[in-house]
């Protein structure tokens, strides 16, 4: 199985084709459109494994966002004993959700894609009045 260790937002995140994961909010990022990660730190399965120094020059990453969001909200509260001072205030951190599609090597090959899930359609079959009775 191919894995590849990309870096947004600050932090990083060892991925594999298919899986779906939170990361901060994309700046202009809207539902179902594609987007590249092109910091990828490091790449490879289990026989060999690639490192950059510190990217892979030419190595990406292809994903899909899932939806934008927020999180729950985090309560912040300060109070000063004996001095009738309080605050209280709240933050929701806003997120990405995406779907890892596909993963490249540096030299443009395809490691892993993920695979397309085929969701069957249920066919709505009418009756008439006389066939419930």
């Amino acid at each position: 199985m191919s894995y590849a260790v990309i870096q947004t937002g600050g932090k990083q995140y060892k991925v594999k084709s298919g899986e779906i994961l939170k990361i901060e909010k994309l700046p202009d990022s809207k539902q179902n459109t594609k987007i590249e990660f092109k910091e990828i730190l490091a790449y490879g399965d289990d026989k060999i494994i690639e490192i950059g120094t510190p990217t892979v020059s030419g190595a990406k990453v292809e994903a899909e966002i899932v939806k934008n969001g927020k999180e729950r909200t985090v309560l912040i509260f300060k109070k000063r004993r004996r001095h009738n001072s309080r605050r209280k205030n709240g933050h929701r951190q806003e997120y990405s959700m995406i779907k890892i599609n596909k993963l490249f090597s540096k030299d443009g090959k395809i490691l892993s894609e993920a695979e397309k899930k085929i969701v069957p359609v249920k066919k709505k079959v009418e009756t008439t009045k006389e066939e419930k009775k």
